[in-house]
């Protein structure tokens, strides 16, 4: 007869974790007050006609809309 001694931690059931969509955490973060920020579109090519103070606005970071930002706190659950 076998014996095996199994601790009672490993019975225990716990809800699965939840997984990170790597895009998505590659394209939002979450900012110091909580709010989600993203890039800018339009600053990828075809950068010549446009002019150095458009392309300097187009570089920084804006928030994520407040009808988009539950959508992005699902694809990101520990951030």
């Amino acid at each position: 007869m076998i014996v095996v001694c199994v601790d009672a931690a490993t019975f225990r059931r716990t809800m699965p974790k939840l997984k990170t969509r790597r895009s998505a955490a590659k394209r939002f973060k979450k900012s110091g007050s909580g709010k989600f920020m993203r890039r800018k579109a339009y600053k990828n090519h075809l950068l010549e006609h446009k002019g150095r103070d458009r392309k300097r606005r187009l570089s920084q970071k804006n928030v994520v809309s407040e009808q988009d930002a539950d959508n992005v706190q699902a694809m990101l659950p520990y951030s």
